[in-house]
């Protein structure tokens, strides 16, 4: 054997050779992160009682500026319709809890299995797109199924709440 060949490699390797879709990967999971936060609102927001908004602002559903144009009747609404559909974010939402365990005992594993981290991700990623759409279809349909006269009420809304933030 010749001596470079018992030579350890110290070099360190090649983030594009060992990672050809890092960045995706990090986008991915920035989205997926977002997404989330958007999903556990949405949920909390389905499971409150509407006592629960008493002397709070239109806003206290935790979605921010698109939930605060909702009047209080839509919002009562959109619960009741998220609450029908509550099997299947549950459902989603476990196989995402479940996922994320997977997640972290690959970023713990030794020796690091990038290959289980992008996996994991990637299922974490369609969990929360599976939740999301089903959230987007409520408000959809709730949108779409809007009087004329409220449907301008709620651009109205939203327009000004818009505003406020800038």
């Amino acid at each position: 054997m010749r001596d470079q060949d018992l030579t350890p490699n110290t070099a360190a390797p090649d983030p594009a050779a060992t990672s050809p879709t890092g960045r995706g990967v990090k986008i991915a999971l920035a989205v997926s992160v977002a997404l989330n936060l958007v999903i556990v609102g949405l949920v909390a927001g389905a499971m409150v009682k509407d006592a629960a908004f008493a002397g709070r602002g239109p806003g206290s559903m935790g979605l921010g500026v698109f939930t605060e144009a909702f009047s209080r009747d839509d919002r009562r609404a959109l619960r009741k319709a998220l609450a029908a559909e509550a099997p299947s974010f549950r459902a989603t939402r476990a196989s995402a809890e479940a996922e994320y365990a997977a997640l972290i005992a690959a970023l713990r594993a030794e020796p690091f299995d990038e290959i289980a981290v992008k996996a994991a991700l990637s299922r974490i990623a369609a969990a929360t797109v599976t939740q999301l759409q089903l959230g987007r279809e409520v408000i959809e349909a709730h949108l779409l199924a809007m009087p004329t006269a409220d449907r301008l009420a709620f651009a109205k809304r939203l327009e000004t709440r818009l505003d406020r933030r800038k």
